[in-house]
């Protein structure tokens, strides 16, 4: 796995050992050619963010500033250690992901989200996706006209809830990616 383009291109990152699903370079490469110059300055928030692969794109592509969360240790490390092969500089923060949503209620709002949470459900048994979706707070970080970046398993039905509208939804094998934006923003910035 490796940087695409900008000022990092070409860099190869390294991957937690294990507990991650890295987002393959071609899926990459078409989220980034989606979101085209609404990256440029973006705050970027990469939830369940394993290898910090999308948030590292982002910031080698010109966003300004990238916020990683992942509860898992080893992805900390991981982030923190392709940041620093990459030169570039972002935020760390160790934390469950719904836990740091449930704290972030303060005036912090990004122009991008990503989440590429796990395809299994969670310990309570329901789906990651279902419980972004329903997230109240998660909507609340998206600045207006920004975008949501969601990654999912294709086979798993996801319809247009009271907080998010799909604007653009692509299948890549194993993977979809759902293009969002918050129900309050008017128009998204994807192309």
């Amino acid at each position: 796995m490796r940087v695409i383009a900008g000022s990092a291109g070409g860099v190869r990152l390294a991957v937690p050992r294990s507990g991650v699903r890295p987002t393959m370079d071609r899926v990459k490469a078409a989220i980034f050619s989606s979101l085209g110059d609404a990256i440029i300055d973006a705050r970027v928030l990469d939830l369940f963010a394993g290898s910090g692969a999308l948030g590292i794109e982002a910031l080698s592509r010109g966003a300004s500033f990238a916020l990683f969360v992942d509860e898992d240790r080893q992805s900390v490390e991981t982030i923190e250690k392709n940041l620093a092969k990459t030169k570039l500089k972002g935020r760390v923060r160790g934390e469950e992901v719904f836990e740091f949503l449930r704290r972030s209620s303060g005036p912090e709002r990004f122009h991008i989200i990503f989440a590429d949470p796990p395809y299994e459900n969670t310990k309570s048994g329901e789906r990651f996706t279902e419980k972004l979706l329903k997230n109240e707070n998660l909507a609340q970080l998206l600045e207006l006209n920004g975008v949501f970046v969601l990654e999912k398993r294709p086979a798993e039905k996801v319809s247009e809830t009271e907080l998010w509208r799909v604007v653009r939804r692509r299948k890549y094998g194993a993977t979809e990616v759902l293009f969002l934006s918050a129900v309050r923003n008017p128009e998204s910035a994807i192309q």
